[in-house]
């Protein structure tokens, strides 16, 4: 781990958010209470042992790096361990920004180049799970591999909506497939199929190569999955590994990776959270995940009246809220939220800094960042309503 460096993707818009990415990269949008997306996976590099690390930022930036610059600074220098942002700069083309995965990591090469890797560990950086990523290193150097590709089973109607791998009985990987209708089948499985998780390993030499190889390609589009992939599994010895091998923190048997790229998908994965024992552990100290901590006071619950008593149950309610004279059951409350007196709150993800009306109701709703809720306002009961003035998903999530 100690030779290897990691880039972390982090530019993408997540457009499927909505809203919730209209002034920030997905990466940056809030998660579980206090975290932000990109914490899982620094988390998981800095955990692994992997303290060289590139991020990669492009679209409305500026919450995630204020994020890193003041939560991520902790790494020593002095060590040769360092979190340095990689924004796009039109290093190689200047009317060019990045124009893909793979070009994200082409025009930083010589950033990479300079630190001398033996092995590059690229992943996105807008997934939620716990890796152990030197499993994985152990993995590829076992293998005599050229590239691995981390992978998680799946049932087979599931896989159409992502990148597939179809392997030998080996795990050596044989074709990859994006969005295919008919998914290749796990030998042995015929009901399961094997799904990119976007975490490459590559040798670092071997990597070099194949940019400076796409770069002079014609018509590529500069992606690892359209283009680096697909050009080098039938000519390299390439593998996949089981994400179920290097997990942490969950049961192996279910491995926990969760894609939350859709309002639906982020607001269920928040949800999971309120359990009573959740698939993702987050009292784990073994495997922290670390974050920008806020200096706030705890949180508070204020009145007990017959009909008007500060109560929350079943929730994750986060330092410097105020629950006052307010209910909330089954929701996830970020930090520093106010909920006023008879307000009802419900299956809800309420994000930093928002105030909730007296005598509103919020059922099954998203409520963004310094959001105020006015008092008596009604959301998430009425979807026809909700649609005059909110976005309300597929799910009927407001």
């Amino acid at each position: 781990t100690r030779s290897t460096f990691a880039i972390i993707l982090a530019g993408g818009r997540g457009s499927r958010l909505r809203q919730l990415t209209d002034f920030r990269t997905k990466p940056a949008v809030p998660f579980a209470g206090k975290f932000r997306i990109l914490d899982f996976t620094l988390s998981n590099c800095v955990n692994s042992g992997i303290r060289k690390i590139g991020v990669a930022t492009q679209y409305k930036a500026h919450s995630l790096i204020r994020h890193i610059q003041r939560g991520w600074s902790f790494l020593d220098g002095r060590f040769d361990e360092f979190i340095q942002l990689l924004p796009a700069q039109q290093q190689i083309d200047e009317t060019q920004w990045y124009q893909g995965t793979a070009d994200a990591v082409f025009q930083n090469m010589h950033f990479l180049r300079r630190s001398n890797p033996e092995h590059v560990l690229i992943v996105a950086g807008d997934h939620i799970y716990k890796m152990d990523y030197g499993r994985m290193l152990a993995f590829h150097a076992k293998q005599h591999a050229d590239m691995t590709v981390a992978c998680i089973d799946v049932p087979l109607d599931e896989a159409r909506e992502f990148g597939v791998l179809g392997v030998d009985e080996h795990d050596r990987v044989v074709e990859l497939v994006e969005n295919p209708e008919h998914p290749p089948r796990i030998p042995g499985q015929p009901d399961r199929a094997l799904v990119s998780m976007g975490v490459y390993i590559f040798n670092a030499k071997f990597l070099f190569e194949q940019l400076e190889r796409d770069a002079l390609t014609k018509g590529s589009s500069r992606d690892f999955g359209k283009d680096i992939i697909p050009h080098i599994v039938p000519r390299y010895r390439v593998f996949a590994h089981r994400f179920a091998d290097s997990c942490v923190g969950s049961d192996e048997h279910k491995p926990y990776w969760r894609d939350v790229g859709t309002l639906d998908a982020y607001w269920e994965a928040n949800m999971e959270m309120t359990k009573v024992t959740p698939e993702l552990n987050l009292y784990d100290k073994d495997w922290p995940i670390w974050t920008y901590q806020e200096q706030l006071p705890p949180a508070k619950f204020v009145f007990d009246d017959k009909d008007r008593c500060g109560t929350a149950i079943d929730s994750l309610i986060s330092g410097g809220c105020i629950i006052s004279g307010a209910t909330v059951k089954r929701s996830l409350l970020f930090s520093s939220v106010g909920v006023h007196s008879w307000a009802r709150v419900e299956d809800s993800v309420v994000l930093p800094g928002a105030i909730i009306g007296r005598h509103a109701v919020i059922k099954r709703c998203i409520i963004d960042k310094y959001c105020r809720i006015p008092e008596g306002m009604v959301i998430g009961v009425n979807p026809e309503e909700d649609r005059k003035r909110f976005h309300v998903s597929p799910k009927g999530i407001t």
